[in-house]
């Protein structure tokens, strides 16, 4: 019998020693495995999700474009044009143009994986001026379907919208 630190230590025999080694094999490959296979499924779930999205829902994925139109609707102002100005996080400041009466101004966008692109526009004409959103994501990415286009024809009484530019209803007023 071996001594070690004090406490008698039993030979192990022949058998119990390829039982000890055995062992230490198994739980070794089964934790390299269990390893593997963790990493496996995790890559597998990540894919397979990645696929659900671009195929259910690709534009939130990869983006959707719409075209954006606001048209000068005003019955009579060829001497005071209608100016309109424009911002985005996207694309920054659009600039500013001044529309006569049935000029529009209009322009593409895609929108962005996070869904919060958004474009302000500020309206002015004579002492009347309105800041008004544009294109927002959750309000827009439904409304301006299936056509993904989003007109607003300002009038003298207000704004109105369409997704086709045939049917427009009345958004909000100038106040």
């Amino acid at each position: 019998m071996l001594v070690s630190m004090g406490i008698p230590i039993k030979p192990l025999t022949a058998l119990e020693l390829r039982w000890w080694s055995l062992k230490k094999r198994v739980q070794h490959h089964y934790s390299a495995n269990m390893k593997i296979s963790t990493r496996f499924l995790l890559m597998l779930f990540v894919a397979l999700g990645l696929i659900f999205i671009s195929v259910h829902q690709p534009g939130h994925f990869f983006g959707m474009e719409f075209e954006v139109r606001v048209i000068n609707g005003f019955s009579n102002n060829s001497s005071l044009p209608l100016v309109i100005w424009c911002i985005s996080q996207q694309d920054g400041d659009m600039g500013g143009r001044a529309l006569q009466e049935g000029d529009d101004y209009g322009w593409r966008l895609k929108t962005n994986i996070w869904g919060n692109s958004h474009y302000l526009c500020t309206m002015k004409w004579d002492a009347k001026r309105r800041s008004f959103d544009a294109f927002k994501v959750p309000r827009d990415s439904q409304r301006c379907a299936p056509l993904n286009r989003c007109s607003w024809l300002v009038k003298e009484d207000g704004f109105y919208f369409s997704s086709d530019e045939v049917n427009w209803k009345k958004d909000f007023s100038w106040y």
